[in-house]
């Protein structure tokens, strides 16, 4: 300890907290206080609920039914419950590794992570300003994209080869990413049906993910794009400025506002149809100039070329896989199965890596901000 800095020794003093009328406090001194009370535990805020959210939410009372059942929990109601699992799985973790929109993103670009984070943001506005179940809609939100692997949508067209099914990163994260986690039926739902060319979520809550979800990137990646010169916001067409202005600030609470005055009048999740055009054209826009650009093509393809590999050689070699993989299953459509499941749960990093010293990859073929010249 001689040898510790002062803030170093004072941090490492506090092990034990600071006693005083009969409680253990985190600082030296009495802090703020509230009333002695009970706590509001789960019964009681499901009471809340049933008093307080607008008819049509989706009341935690009633609902919680899992693959495979459970006590319910004392502190917290189902979907609380869902939003803490899924916080604290591998599967989030690992989006912050996980391409957005671009590879091997800067220290200011969004990742799968952070786009999750600010998916949730969204559309707990959206569930706030609507008065329906904010716990099932930030669920919903943080565990959306769980089912996306590494290098973005490129992804997805790279597994679809060797599912007959295809590979959509929302079934499957509702369905094999997140089935470790048991989590209930209205969670996985709106997970499952995000998209817009899915299903229509069973709940509101879900719902407003989807929209949230749109909201979210469409101004996000523009701002991104922004940042790193690909696109200047200069260039948006006036209708979509008139509406929702040139920033992402501007943009979110513009079509934030614009879902809960359109829900809030039709008793439908949705927008007016100038807000609903001004979102379509920001898409659009983020189509032209960044999705589909030259370099965005070439780094899909190249990541594509990479995942194919590495689940081709882990189908032909399935002593390979990690111990916590299932290491030899019996059909060929199983083999397949656990291979793409262990690519697609792969961070973008982990995944190049992996071709380089699995496949002797050569880092020039791999995605741009990967090669050893980046």
């Amino acid at each position: 300890m001689a040898d510790l800095q002062p803030r170093t020794k004072a941090w490492a003093a506090t092990m034990a907290g600071h006693a005083g009328d009969g409680v253990v406090r985190a600082h030296a001194e009495a802090g703020p206080a509230v009333e002695p009370a009970a706590a509001v535990l789960r019964e009681q805020r499901e009471a809340w609920e049933v008093e307080h959210l607008r008819p049509g939410s989706t009341l935690a009372m009633g609902s919680g039914q899992r693959a495979r059942p459970e006590e319910p929990d004392v502190e917290r109601t189902c979907f609380e419950r869902d939003r803490d699992r899924i916080v604290h799985s591998t599967a989030f973790r690992r989006l912050a590794g996980k391409t957005q929109v671009v590879v091997f993103p800067s220290d200011h670009q969004r990742t799968r992570l952070t786009h999750a984070l600010e998916v949730a943001q969204v559309a707990t506005s959206i569930a706030r300003g609507l008065g329906v179940n904010v716990a099932l809609t930030e669920a919903i939100a943080l565990g959306h994209d769980c089912g996306h692997g590494p290098g973005g949508h490129a992804s997805e067209d790279a597994f679809d080869a060797f599912l007959t099914d295809g590979y959509d990163h929302g079934p499957w994260g509702a369905d094999v990413v997140l089935t470790p986690l048991n989590l209930c039926a209205e969670t996985l739902d709106g997970i499952r049906n995000h998209s817009w060319s899915r299903p229509t979520p069973a709940t509101v809550e879900g719902e407003i993910v989807s929209w949230a979800d749109r909201i979210a990137y469409c101004a996000h990646d523009l701002e991104d794009a922004a940042g790193a010169g690909i696109v200047d916001l200069a260039d948006l067409p006036a209708e979509i400025v008139d509406v929702a202005g040139r920033t992402r600030r501007a943009q979110l609470g513009t079509f934030v506002r614009a879902v809960i005055e359109a829900t809030s009048a039709s008793g439908s999740v949705g927008m007016s149809p100038d807000a609903a055009s001004a979102l379509a054209g920001l898409r659009a826009f983020n189509y032209e100039r960044i999705y589909t650009r030259a370099e965005s093509v070439a780094q899909s393809v190249a990541v594509i070329e990479v995942l194919r590999a590495l689940v081709e050689h882990f189908v032909s070699h399935p002593g390979s896989l990690p111990t916590d993989v299932e290491q030899a299953p019996p059909t060929e459509a199983d083999r397949v199965r656990a291979a793409v499941t262990y690519v697609g749960g792969m961070t973008d990093r982990f995944a190049f890596e992996t071709a380089i010293a699995l496949l002797d990859w050569d880092p020039d073929r791999l995605p741009k901000g990967i090669g050893r010249d980046a």
